[in-house]
């Protein structure tokens, strides 16, 4: 290892000590695997895995200009990864490095032609070791930690200047304070000069005046007048407007996420007989991949052979495993939870279902409307009719000082900001309950939304299995069934063996000791335990095995057939236990409340299959033709567009990838906190607390927000026109036509403070 710390400075020369420290490491390049290593290596799973003196790392994916770490110490080292991503950032020829602490994960990109793939490969190994003590210069340390709060600062950037010409027309106005004039007119002509811009822009290339033509010109006169106080602070307006509509904008850019990207970066293949391991971007179609129990299948196609039990939920949102065999179809993304299959490849890539719901999120419309243009046209309506006024006023009194009065009366400054006040004074309130709502926009919607969509697995179920009760025959107790089961299922990879066992637990059920048995994928386990020979698993399997059902349903005539656990011991039946994914606590109210109260139409959207969904479809009391079952992603934004195009304004439910083409095609999507990396993205809403009652709170918060919109618009029209009237007629002094305007618009961003004023919405 060269050193032990390094002060990093400069950061060109850095990499280039690590490089050359690199070449005389020739030993720590492991030939031909793509694994980095110091010290000695360990053969796992077909990996290997570096043992280093200091921190552990492997390369797990490598191509030219790009190599991929996995770093155990991520997990539960922020402080490291930080220092990680400055060294690595810094480094030369690095053009980017992307870490995932949860996945322990980190990517590097960089430039292939400046530098050889060992040579780059052996000097990152070695600033991830460095990174482990390393002292980072102060700037550099400071510019990855606090780029977010210089984001946030440089929205209030540009209110500098109009305080400064406020405070200096303050203190030369009211104070009395010798301020020269020049020097508090050249700051307000300094602070205009973005308004004159705009203003100039807007007619040199819309060819119309627009509400910055009217500022700057009721600016200019004012000041040319000598009236400091009133341009100073309509400038502090507008820069107050124009800096709380940037905060509230969503931005227009979407992330574009790769779906595939928690697959593993090298898949077995079989070529010419042989068991190969490549990148997956080397699968091609026709390859016949080999999926492993706990690995992702990496590929569409059909298995060739073998058996296994796949959790499709990341997918298809089917809460319970499928059990896939040889001709049957499997996907990209889903999970082999038990079982091992050879799947012939025939969509790769971008092709695959996961692929596709890329494809359609980036195809999704953009949405550029925002709650805020609402204020914008309003007052570029306006703009017309006030310079017509002004100049009425003008040619009839020849008074430059009454039309200056008319321009400075123009209600459109207090509505461009009171607006965008109501809407970040929603937003802030949303947050306060756990709601991040994205945008202006999306808070608009909100208050517009007539359907709701909701996928089913995760968004109205808890989406794990939970045991739901124990029916039992020939007499055997319900404790002694559930006491063998949980025996029998003990260590298996099963979601419902562990959701029993996991019951049995809670139950206080001792766990006995399992002698020998066998496990059929699909179907069951037989085991011995206590001296018995008990069978738990399908009906089929205990059928199989020649056990009668006859007696089950004579003594439960009333038993729904479904999700059960069939167990038999010494040759017969001795009890079913049901299983379920539950629904969560408050789906009920909240569906009852969208319905019943908000009017709204509910509609069910899940890849589980026709029986489940009807099921609590009718739990919730959603009817039929509002039930969609068995839905992939494509069908899933399929009915979303359908719904839309019918004139519903749709918002989508939903938590998992599977949702994410739906979520993008919505009117307003929305997510939980725990969903999905993608979902979240997607999503303009994010119930950051995971609870369903947020719908209820959003829709009384942004409907709340939309009527004091409009009340502001009173708020603000009423006096401005009254003033108006005045000063067309009677006359008016520009610095009270100042307080009107200025009262109004503070009048106005108050009364859009309500909702963070008010300690329950709707109060």
């Amino acid at each position: 290892m060269t050193q032990a710390m390094v002060k990093l400075a400069p950061q060109a020369n850095t990499i280039s000590r690590v490089i050359s420290a690199a070449e005389n490491e020739k030993s720590a390049l492991v030939n031909g695997n793509n694994h980095a290593k110091i010290g000695h290596s360990v053969k796992t799973n077909g990996h290997k895995k570096s043992e280093l003196l200091g921190v552990a790392c492997s390369v797990v994916h490598a191509v030219p200009g790009r190599l991929r770490f996995r770093v155990p110490r991520l997990i539960n080292d922020p402080e490291y990864a930080h220092r990680l991503e400055v060294l690595a950032s810094s480094a030369a020829g690095v053009t980017s490095v992307r870490i995932k602490p949860s996945a322990a994960s980190v990517a590097i990109s960089y430039n292939p032609q400046g530098i050889s793939e060992a040579k780059m490969r052996s000097a990152l190994v070695n600033l991830i070791q460095q990174a482990s003590t390393a002292i980072l210069p102060q700037e550099l340390s400071k510019t990855s930690k606090h780029e977010p709060e210089k984001a946030e600062s440089s929205s209030w950037s540009g209110l500098k200047l109009p305080v400064l010409a406020t405070t200096l027309a303050i203190l030369g106005g009211p104070f009395g304070l010798p301020i020269p004039a020049v020097l508090v007119g050249s700051t307000i002509a300094m602070t205009s000069l973005p308004v004159a811009k705009r203003a100039w822009d807007s007619v040199r290339n819309d060819r119309k005046l627009n509400i910055d033509f009217l500022d700057f010109s009721a600016i200019a006169i004012t000041t040319l007048q000598g009236h400091f106080m009133a341009p100073s602070l309509m400038l502090c307006l507008i820069e107050a407007g124009d800096a709380i509509r940037e905060r509230t904008a969503r931005s227009s850019e979407r992330q574009t996420l790769d779906l595939l990207d928690s697959l593993a970066d090298f898949v077995w293949v079989e070529r010419d007989g042989e068991k190969v391991e490549v990148s997956i971007h080397d699968v091609q179609r026709g390859d016949t991949v080999i999926v492993y129990p706990g690995e992702q299948v990496p590929v569409d196609g059909r298995v060739l052979r073998g058996k296994a039990t796949i959790d499709q939920q990341k997918l298809t949102g089917e809460s319970m495993p499928v059990i896939k065999e040889p001709g049957q179809e499997v996907y990209a993304s889903t999970l082999v939870r038990e079982g091992q299959i050879y799947v012939v490849a025939e969509r790769v890539g971008s092709d695959t279902r996961a692929g596709q719901s890329i494809k359609l999120m980036q195809d999704a419309p953009v949405h550029d409307t925002r709650i805020e243009n609402y204020a914008a046209k309003i007052a570029d309506r306006a703009v017309l009719p006030t310079i017509l006024l002004a100049g009425i006023v003008f040619g009839a009194t020849r008074n430059l000082a009454r039309a200056a009065a008319v321009l400075t009366l123009d209600f459109a400054t207090g509505i461009r900001v009171s607006v965008p006040t109501t809407v970040l004074a929603a937003l802030t309130s949303a947050a306060r309950r756990g709601i991040l709502i994205r945008s202006g926009r999306a808070l608009e919607q909100f208050a517009k939304v007539d359907t709701f969509v909701f996928d089913k697995t995760g968004t109205l179920t808890q989406g794990d299995i939970a045991i739901c009760g124990v029916k039992t025959v020939n007499g055997m107790t319900a404790e002694r069934v559930l006491e063998l089961a949980a025996a029998a299922e003990q260590r298996l990879t099963h979601p419902v063996a562990s959701a029993l066992v996991r019951y049995a637990e809670q139950q206080g059920v001792a766990l006995l000791p399992r002698g020998e048995w066998s496990y059929e994928v699909g179907l069951g386990v037989r085991a011995e335990i206590d001296g018995q020979t008990v069978l738990v698993g399908s009906k089929r399997y205990l059928q199989q095995e020649g056990i009668c059902m006859t007696c089950l349903y004579e003594e439960h005539p009333d038993l729904q057939t479904g999700s059960l656990i069939y167990v038999a011991s010494d040759g017969k039946l001795r009890g079913v236990i049901q299983y379920t994914d539950p629904l969560r606590p408050e789906t009920l109210e909240v569906i009852d409340a969208l319905q019943n109260q908000a009017g709204m139409e509910i509609h069910l959207l899940t890849g589980d299959n026709w029986n489940r969904a009807k099921a609590v479809a009718a739990q919730l009391g959603i009817p039929h033709e509002c039930t969609h079952a068995e839905a992939f992603p494509e069908m899933k934004a399929t009915v979303v567009r359908q719904l839309h195009e019918a004139g519903q304004t749709v918002a989508f439910i939903g938590d998992g990838i599977n949702d994410s083409a739906a979520l993008a095609y919505a009117d307003l999507s929305i997510s939980f906190g725990d969903g999905s990396d993608v979902a979240r993205e997607t999503a303009d809403v994010v119930l950051m607390t995971n609870d369903l009652r947020g719908l209820v709170e959003a829709i009384a918060i942004a409907r709340q927000a939309m009527g004091l919109i409009h009340q502001n618009t009173g708020i603000v029209a009423i006096p401005n026109l009254a003033g108006l009237l005045l000063a067309g007629t009677v006359g008016l002094n520009p610095m009270a036509a100042t307080v009107v305007n200025n009262g109004s618009s503070v009048i106005a961003g108050v009364n859009g403070l309500r909702p963070l004023l008010n300690s329950k919405v709707g109060s």
